[in-house]
């Protein structure tokens, strides 16, 4: 447990994934400025006590390629312009941390050096090391791969020491909380139970490199303000999937 400040913090260096859809809130489309905003506050408050922030953003609330592809979209096409989205959805964080005056970098798996730096893994690391928040976008750069599988990557190559989800429900369910009030929610998951049970936590691939490398996920709700620092502190919330035993045995 290292101490940073005057708080013990179980994790120094983190990756945050955020979702397009939890920018949405009550909108059908686009950003939520004042979701925007919460969460720019809470990044600026792990920021100040010095934690090391890297984020991987979605595009869900603008385009999303797997559904373009299902409606007869090329899906390499459709994936390109989702990796776009995701763009835009980082320079809008981007905007909204500098408004917090936490100084930041976007780098981008496609090239497009008027708004972003491209992804290169060593500068990546030593902006963190320099104290400056790093947003990833545009996926892994290739079509077929999800933002999932990103921020899995993302968070192997600059060794973060674990991968924040963050959700619009407070953990892993067994069903959807929001349809079926009976869900059962899992405090903690084994790599294999999550691919076993098929639970929707991140794609297959993203879960594989995080059990091969012991990575761990915590999931939790990113509508609750402080629930981000209360994962880097060590304390039960949502869910988390690691190594170990199986769930229930």
């Amino acid at each position: 447990m290292e101490k940073l400040g005057q708080r013990k913090y179980k994790y120094k260096r983190i990756l945050l994934k955020l979702s397009g859809e939890a920018l949405l809130n009550k909108m059908g489309y686009g950003i939520d400025p004042d979701v925007m905003s919460s969460i720019a506050r809470q990044v600026r408050e792990l920021h100040e006590d010095g934690t090391e922030i890297a984020i991987v953003m979605g595009g869900g609330n603008i385009f999303r390629g797997i559904a373009a592809s299902a409606a007869g979209m090329d899906r390499a096409t459709a994936d390109y312009i989702g990796m776009l989205a995701t763009v835009m959805n980082a320079m809008a964080l981007q905007d909204a941390l500098e408004k917090e005056g936490v100084f930041t970098r976007v780098q981008s798996a496609i090239t497009m050096q008027e708004v972003a730096e491209p992804y290169i893994r060593r500068r990546a690391i030593r902006h963190l090391e320099k104290g400056r928040v790093v947003i990833f976008a545009a996926g892994t750069g290739n079509p077929y791969f999800s933002t999932d599988t990103a921020a899995a990557l993302r968070a192997l190559e600059i060794n973060a020491e674990a991968i924040l989800k963050a959700t619009k429900v407070d953990g892993v369910y067994d069903s959807d909380p929001r349809i079926n009030p009976k869900a059962k929610k899992f405090p903690e998951l084994s790599y294999i139970d999550v691919l076993n049970r098929g639970l929707r936590v991140m794609d297959a691939t993203a879960i594989s490199l995080c059990m091969d490398n012991n990575l761990p996920i915590i999931v939790f709700n990113l509508a609750k303000p402080g629930n981000i620092a209360k994962v880097v502190r060590g304390k039960r919330v949502g869910t988390i999937v690691q190594g170990g035993r199986r769930h229930g045995k």
